[in-house]
């Protein structure tokens, strides 16, 4: 099995070690390639970005070839995931990727204009992660088929989210600013998977952020701040480490 991942604060990637199988990380995939892969069963996980799938994520899926018998996806998402599968799958279909199980799991939220984050990290209990994660892997095991859709007033949401996503994307990093507290030890520079960021003795971002807000819950230092955050906290998954973050996006 061959699972594809894209992660900021390592949901994801939490997501794709509990499946198992050899791990490929689609930012490295879209910088180096190769672009063919073949397996018994292929899996692709990512998270919800305005109500659908990251644009890293759709990059990927118009670049790749895939060939397995049991192609399967799982969106990762914070609060509300509108019709985001329903574009993940006609998107994948325009890609001629024929999906065999398509499924979502709601995870703590990273989007710090909208989340406090210390709500969110008190609120995992009542999101019950775990148990609906070993319901999925257990779905994905026994090869089941399934594909979760979503009504038409969800799609609409999708469609204007997707839209303001896609103007507003390349802009958000004019949002963010540094404060005096910043060491210069690079890890935002290391943990940005489009290459945006570049330190000599301050971050500076080169205008083509993705929005994953990687750099900003990685920095050791919390110097890394967004004008319109709800809160200082930061968030990175228990299960993941800042090592594994730096190799999935360097």
């Amino acid at each position: 099995m061959k699972i594809f991942y894209f992660t900021s604060t390592g949901n994801n990637l939490h997501i794709a070690k509990r499946l198992g199988g050899q791990l490929y990380s689609i930012p490295k995939i879209l910088k180096e390639g190769p672009c063919e892969f073949e397996a018994d069963k292929i899996g692709i996980i990512f998270p919800c970005y305005y109500f659908g799938p990251q644009r890293l994520v759709e990059k990927f899926l118009k670049k790749v070839q895939l060939k397995t018998p049991y192609l399967f996806s799982i969106m990762s998402y914070g609060n509300f995931s509108a019709a985001g599968l329903n574009h993940f799958f006609h998107i994948a279909r325009k890609s001629n990727l024929q999906l065999s199980y398509l499924n979502e799991i709601l995870m703590v939220d990273n989007y710090l204009p909208i989340f406090d984050i210390e709500k969110q990290i008190k609120n995992i209990p009542h999101k019950n992660i775990e148990e609906n994660l070993t319901k999925i892997i257990a779905d994905i095991n026994a090869s089941r088929k399934y594909i979760k859709k979503k009504g038409s007033l969800k799609t609409l949401a999708t469609f204007f989210g997707q839209l303001f996503y896609g103007i507003n994307v390349r802009r958000a990093d004019k949002k963010f600013f540094i404060e005096d507290t910043c060491n210069s030890c690079k890890t935002c520079e290391k943990v940005c998977p489009v290459d945006n960021i570049k330190v000599l003795e301050k971050p500076t971002f080169l205008h083509h952020c993705e929005e994953c807000l990687a750099c900003i819950h990685h920095c050791p230092q919390n110097a890394i701040r967004l004008k319109n955050e709800k809160g200082s906290a930061r968030f990175i998954n228990e299960n993941v480490s800042l090592r594994e973050i730096i190799t999935a996006n360097s």
